[in-house]
């Protein structure tokens, strides 16, 4: 934790402490500069983001949108830890699984010009291409697929099932690394899903 100045007291991060000091360090209109914020690691503060995309603080469940949102301006991924940063502090919180749920899907064009445009349940878009790229984890054990869709700086939304199967019905085969796979194109890239060989043949 940094060290106080003289004449502080070495205050524990919390909530609205950090709620305030990012709203006023935000600026109106877009996402607060956090690349350019580099604060000393303050340690964890009791916020866990469940597999659902519901933050709770200290077990209890944030029910303000608007509260929910604002921390999601200033989540960032260091190695495999989610943390909080403001121009003063930076602290880890819990992330169950993704930071976020990507609730709707867009589609634009057709083939290789398709273009697939996520809403996520904090208000971002994102299009999915080369730098925002889609994934399918598969469990090993009963092959139930996890999607996910890169949304910006590494931090990825899960995909929900009404919006899986849309880019499911959307779906292509094409090569992929050499091996012939079932998946979507969007913004240029082919994001595969499942091989084509394990595909259910009528």
């Amino acid at each position: 934790m940094a060290k106080p100045k003289d004449g502080q007291k070495n205050v524990k991060p919390s909530a609205s402490s950090i709620a305030a000091s990012v709203s006023a360090a935000a600026k109106a209109g877009g996402l607060p500069p956090i690349h350019k914020w580099t604060p000393d690691y303050s340690g964890e503060i009791d916020i866990r983001i469940a597999r659902d995309g519901t933050w709770y603080h200290e077990g209890t469940p944030i029910n303000r949108p608007e509260l929910v949102r604002l921390f999601s301006t200033i989540l960032r991924k260091e190695g495999d830890q989610h943390v909080l940063v403001t121009p003063v502090e930076k602290v880890g919180i819990v992330v169950e699984d993704a930071p976020f749920i990507a609730v709707d899907v867009e589609a634009e064009g057709t083939g290789r010009d398709q273009r697939l445009s996520f809403l996520t349940n904090v208000g971002d878009r994102t299009v999915a291409g080369p730098d925002t790229p889609i994934r399918v984890d598969r469990d090993p054990e009963t092959g139930e697929p996890a999607p996910y869709v890169t949304v910006r700086d590494r931090l990825e939304a899960l995909i929900d099932r009404k919006s899986f199967y849309r880019i499911v019905e959307l779906g292509t085969e094409a090569e992929h690394e050499g091996t012939r796979w079932f998946g979507v194109w969007s913004g240029g890239a082919f994001f595969p899903i499942i091989p084509a060989a394990d595909l259910p043949r009528d």
